[in-house]
């Protein structure tokens, strides 16, 4: 079984974002359906998609909600890219382990692979 941290700290301001986004999502479905062990992170400026992608309307929203389980956000940027109260309203867990941010020490102790986009 692989063991996966995907982390996405693309924004949503370009198309080059969008197709970043995307291969995470589809990455981290791949895992998910072999059965392997992954969490899709959204941090930095990553943390502005959990709006978009909660929106039924997206074009991402199917994807998105077929991986929503292993999502997660940085609790830092949440609040630092303004979408905090939209990240609390989705009920996407919150990540603080390190000075407000996710721990990729953590990770890398535990022996996921860690992957960006």
């Amino acid at each position: 079984m692989a063991e996966a941290a995907i982390i996405v700290l693309a924004g949503t301001g370009s198309h080059a974002d969008r197709g970043r986004v995307f291969n995470a999502l589809e990455a981290t479905k791949e895992l998910v359906e072999n059965g392997d062990d992954v969490q899709l992170v959204f941090d930095g400026a990553g943390t502005e998609w959990i709006p978009e992608l909660e929106d039924q309307s997206h074009d991402f929203h199917g994807l998105y909600a077929e991986v929503r389980d292993t999502v997660n956000v940085c609790d830092f940027c949440a609040d630092a890219f303004g979408v905090s109260d939209a990240v609390d309203d989705s009920e996407v867990p919150r990540i603080d382990e390190y000075d407000g941010h996710p721990s990729v020490r953590s990770f890398v102790e535990d022996g996921y692979e860690v992957v960006t986009f």
